[in-house]
């Protein structure tokens, strides 16, 4: 009996020491085998593999996989000008080099992600402490890269690399959300009045310079007007001095003809002496003048 029991126990042991050295890694992790104080530890893949048991060796299993940190409102940050908003993170890593994490932390007692999120929270705070409250909601997106490269730089140092950093919400304390929408709405609204009045200012500039260019159009126009009537005026008198001296009695029965259509409308009662020089044409076509041989020889 007592034979059957030391063999039970023996074969107990010889199965708790054998499933000790016998591990199998997953396509999700990385395994890292230590001699405790000896050697350099050693990375396998996924797969069956062999180690001593322990105290002698010991296994760790890193997971490689992209993982997700969603920090959701319970960071907290000051802005230059003394505003306090609560920031939503969310920080996507994977571990690159878990030889590396592994050495590192046997020097520290955090985890990877504790590690990463004091870190994004570091360079967050630094970053919301450099920008006004306005300055920080219009560049979310400059202030999350910038965090994230430093986050990158130093995450590469214990071996992970971190994918992407992004900043999903920004809201405000309840105690101050009222007075900084408030801030907010009259900050737009000055920057809206003052885009209006240099919008105005500018088309009063705009209408000035058109009142301007239309003065001087007119009077550009006006002296072209009065140089062309000029010209006409000067060959009209050019016309007619040139007809006078071709023949002076047509000339001067043809202006009065034009003279009693500018006098005489219809309707009109004039009274007048009939003997008048006026009328002269009217008693006869050369006036009343007797006819020069030049003048018979034309009719």
């Amino acid at each position: 009996m007592n034979r059957i029991i030391a063999l039970v126990v023996a074969v107990v042991i010889v199965l708790f020491i054998g499933s000790s050295m016998i591990f199998t890694v997953d396509e999700r992790h990385a395994a890292v085998v230590a001699a405790h104080g000896e050697g350099s530890p050693r990375l396998e893949g996924p797969g069956l593999h062999f180690k001593l048991p322990p105290p002698f060796q010991t296994l760790t299993l890193i997971d490689t996989r992209t993982l997700t940190i969603d920090e959701s409102g319970s960071d907290r940050f000051s802005t230059e000008d003394k505003n306090e908003v609560l920031v939503n993170t969310v920080i996507k890593y994977r571990v690159a080099d878990p030889l590396k994490l592994f050495e590192s932390n046997e020097k520290n007692t955090q985890t990877a992600e504790e590690r990463i999120v004091a870190l994004a929270r570091t360079w967050l705070a630094s970053g919301f402490a450099k920008r006004s409250l306005a300055d920080a909601l219009a560049n979310q997106q400059a202030l999350a890269s910038e965090a994230q490269k430093s986050v990158e730089d130093a995450a590469e140092a214990f071996g992970v690399q971190l994918v992407d950093l992004q900043m999903t919400r920004i809201d405000f304390p309840s105690a101050v959300a009222d007075s900084v929408y408030k801030r907010m709405i009259a900050a737009r609204q000055q920057a809206a009045a003052n885009e209006r009045a240099k919008g105005t200012a500018e088309a009063d500039k705009i209408k000035a310079n058109a009142e301007r260019e239309q003065q001087q159009i007119l009077a550009d126009a006006y002296s072209q007007a009065q140089s062309i009537k000029g010209e006409g005026d000067s060959k009209a008198a050019a016309i007619a001095a040139d007809a006078y001296g071709r023949d002076p009695q047509f000339y001067q029965f043809y202006q009065s003809l034009e003279a009693y259509k500018k006098t005489f409308k219809p309707g009109d009662v004039i009274v007048v002496d009939p003997s008048s020089e006026f009328f002269r044409f009217m008693k006869s076509p050369n006036g009343g003048t007797p006819d020069t041989p030049a003048a018979a020889a034309k009719r």
